[in-house]
């Protein structure tokens, strides 16, 4: 609960605006209390006195108003707050914070406010799309005390569907709950490998996979802000996690390369969790230069057909000769100590539980993450749906964790089965199960 806390929650003008009271209302019977700040456009869309009803305080929407119950309002309240929440936050307040800009009384009080600050965007899915917006909202990703919330899919105020919406107030208390909680894995040290790994074919030519590296990610950045120290190993992916103090990200590209960094930080860990999507296998010999399709140019093994008429192309095909990649999650199980844990995670097409099971008790994890892939839960969506075995050792009276099965040389596991999931939702809920281990 957030009995004691002190909440500023600043609204800009968008209709999403509707919504806040409600928010403010979620905070208030939690036991939060609330000031709230305003630009003069949000009191287009709801009313000082429904704010100023709802909060129990005189609504801050004027740097130079007479009544202000301080001169300076806008340090006052950082200074009384411990977590700012911005919702809405529109394209154009979302654009003053990230370049520093102070011109009402919602953007000074932010750019005053260096204690945890919440931003839930909300506008028209172009205007959510457009580059000048996701640059500013990638630097304001890179400030340590600021959260970002993605914006929701669904129906828009102007009559369109896409990506734009404001979340709702209950997502929104729930990462506001989250952002006040104790540094629940404080003093943990925690190893996580995340993306896809690489394999090269030739200079411009390799072998992956379809990871995002969103999952792995979320977990890492999830774990760092709830107090742990994480080095995250990450594949090769166009996500930049955020610039989170104790976040040390290491970029690797083969499998061979996050073997050894994987096999290197993890005496010092006392957790790891592997959710990269590794290479099985690489190919032997990489060529040296560009492989051609012209057979004078191929410098692989040819096989082709018996020459045909000069007026058409030769037909051609090439063997890749792979060999295996190192084995991480049984490295580290073979090398895991007694006071470790080690989660590992399991994508399935067939015989899911099956497979899962048996790659937990092969590899010596302590806990394994399933999923399978799926239409509703495609390939670098934001959502996933997975089941979770944790072996005796792990489980030791966890609630939730309903059914006990045998894997293979009568491994004793639980299972829980998590609903469909934001990716960020479903980290949390992994590293609780963790913070006791």
């Amino acid at each position: 609960m957030l009995t004691g806390k002190h909440i500023v929650v600043g609204i800009s003008g968008g209709i999403a605006a509707y919504k806040t009271p409600l928010l403010i209302r979620l905070l208030r019977q939690a036991g939060a209390e609330v000031k709230v700040t305003v630009t003069r456009n949000a009191l287009q869309f709801v009313t000082d006195l429904t704010l100023q009803t709802l909060s129990g305080n005189k609504v801050y929407s004027d740097v130079f108003a007479p009544v202000n119950d301080h001169s300076t309002e806008h340090i006052s309240l950082p200074d009384w707050a411990d977590l700012m929440i911005v919702a809405p936050a529109t394209a154009n307040v979302i654009g003053k914070m990230a370049n520093g800009i102070a011109d009402d009384a919602l953007t000074t009080t932010f750019l005053a406010m260096l204690k945890p600050v919440l931003i839930a965007p909300a506008m028209n899915d172009k205007m959510y799309a457009h580059p000048a917006l996701q640059h500013n909202l990638q630097t304001l990703c890179t400030f340590p005390h600021v959260t970002v919330m993605p914006c929701a899919e669904g129906f828009l105020a102007c009559g369109t569907t896409g990506t734009g919406r404001m979340q709702e107030p209950e997502a929104i208390f729930a990462e506001a709950e989250r952002l006040l909680a104790e540094p629940v894995l404080a003093g943990r040290r925690m190893l996580i490998t995340a993306g896809p790994t690489q394999e090269p074919i030739d200079p411009v030519r390799y072998i992956s996979n379809y990871s995002s590296g969103k999952t792995g990610i979320a977990l890492a950045e999830e774990a760092a802000r709830m107090g742990a120290d994480v080095t995250l190993v990450l594949g090769p992916t166009a996500l930049k996690p955020q610039p989170l103090p104790n976040l040390h990200v290491i970029h690797v590209v083969t499998a061979m390369q996050m073997h050894d960094a994987a096999v290197e930080a993890f005496p010092d860990a006392d957790t790891a969790i592997l959710c990269a999507a590794v290479a099985d296998y690489r190919p032997a010999h990489p060529a040296k230069e560009k492989i051609k399709r012209e057979k004078e140019e191929t410098s692989l093994n040819i096989s082709e057909q018996q020459a045909k008429p000069a007026s058409k192309p030769l037909s051609t095909s090439i063997t890749l000769e792979l060999v295996e990649n190192p084995d991480i999650a049984a490295a580290l199980g073979r090398a895991k100590r007694p006071d470790q844990t080690l989660v590992g995670f399991a994508l399935e097409t067939n015989n899911a539980e099956q497979n899962a099971l048996g790659k937990m008790a092969r590899k010596n994890l302590d806990m394994i993450v399933l999923n399978t892939v799926g239409a509703a839960t495609p390939f670098g969506s934001d959502t996933n749906q997975v089941t979770i075995y944790l072996s005796a050792k792990a489980e030791s009276g966890l609630e939730g964790f309903r059914e006990v099965k045998k894997g293979e040389e009568g491994l004793s596991t639980s299972v829980l089965s998590l609903p469909t999931l934001p990716k960020r939702e479903l980290a949390r809920r992994i590293l609780s199960l963790l913070k006791n281990k």
